[in-house]
């Protein structure tokens, strides 16, 4: 009986390694298609932000750049001046502007210890286990959440001559006061105001600084024996810089555009005594159609605003 035996061919065993590395390498280009899917996408849902940023933020600060070399108002005919750096050297001798400068100085410098010292103070008391400390907590930032302008409005009439102050004071005895008519009284009645209203955040901001300090710490500092105030200093203090400088730093940038208060409580006077640059820019711009010299005075107030901040980063810096 003649038979032939059969010569194994090529089994599937054999072609595996083969049809495993043809898989490998087509499954990139099959991925491929997908990734740029999801490009678009994500380029598709990130355009509306990036016009939003490109029309109103980047072209009007190019152009007031660029405007703040010109005379120019939007009441003449005609495209505007180039003038240079007039504009600049002008601001070097305005009495209005250097007075300005100095109160936003002032306002800012006055405010600011105030706001982060009282902050703090309160959230190391919101960091304590009460009964009622959500309640405490809610309270004491119910004023952030208040639009600026709404609360302006209150405390004028709170510092009016029929107010709540001088009502306060009639009662133990003391003649009404003058508190934004005076001079001498005006910028501080703001500043109080200001500090009410910017303790809430700065309290959420350095409660939650405060939660991030890892208790073993403090219980290693008890059985070292360190008292509460050495605990605050060598253990809070340095857990809390961080946040601490970033508080400083976003204060410093609020305070120095201050506008909304000025506007309702003082409209910059008596006498300028609270007249601030960035409300000057606006009565420069709006009420004398300067837009030349109030673009400017904007950059102006931007570089003096980097400055501040960069002072207090760099003395907030660890060493």
């Amino acid at each position: 009986m003649t038979g032939t035996t059969a010569v194994p061919g090529p089994t599937t065993e054999s072609k595996g390694p083969g049809a495993r590395a043809d898989g490998a390498a087509g499954a990139p280009r099959r991925r491929r298609p997908l990734q740029r899917a999801r490009a678009r996408a994500g380029m598709i849902l990130v355009a509306p932000a990036v016009l939003y940023v490109i029309v109103f933020q980047l072209i009007p600060v190019v152009y007031g750049f660029l405007l703040s070399f010109t005379r120019y108002s939007p009441l003449q005919r005609g495209a505007p001046t180039f003038i240079g750096l007039d504009n600049y050297l002008g601001l070097l001798k305005d009495a209005d502007f250097l007075n300005a400068l100095w109160v936003t100085l002032r306002y800012t410098l006055q405010v600011l210890p105030f706001t982060v010292a009282i902050a703090l103070v309160l959230a190391l008391l919101a960091n304590r286990p009460f009964r009622g400390v959500g309640l405490f907590r809610t309270a004491l930032y119910i004023p952030h959440i208040v639009s600026l302008t709404a609360v302006s409005m209150i405390w004028l009439w709170m510092y009016s001559q029929n107010g709540l102050f001088n009502d306060l004071l009639e009662v133990i005895g003391m003649g009404p006061q003058r508190w934004l008519n005076d001079p001498e009284t005006a910028l501080n009645g703001v500043s109080v105001m200001r500090i009410w209203k910017a303790l809430g955040s700065n309290m959420v901001l350095l409660l939650a600084g405060l939660q991030t300090i890892p208790k073993e710490l403090y219980e290693a500092a008890s059985i070292d024996g360190s008292s509460r105030w050495q605990q605050f200093r060598y253990v809070t203090l340095p857990g809390l810089r961080p946040m601490l400088v970033y508080v400083v730093a976003m204060d410093i940038i609020f305070l120095s555009q201050s506008f909304a208060e000025i506007f309702v409580l003082t409209s910059g006077g008596p006498l300028d005594s609270t007249t601030t640059v960035n409300y000057l820019i606006y009565t420069e711009a709006f009420d004398y159609s300067s837009m030349g010299s109030a673009s400017a005075m904007a950059f102006v107030l931007f570089a003096f605003i980097a400055g501040l901040t960069l002072i207090a980063l760099r003395a907030g810096r660890e060493r």
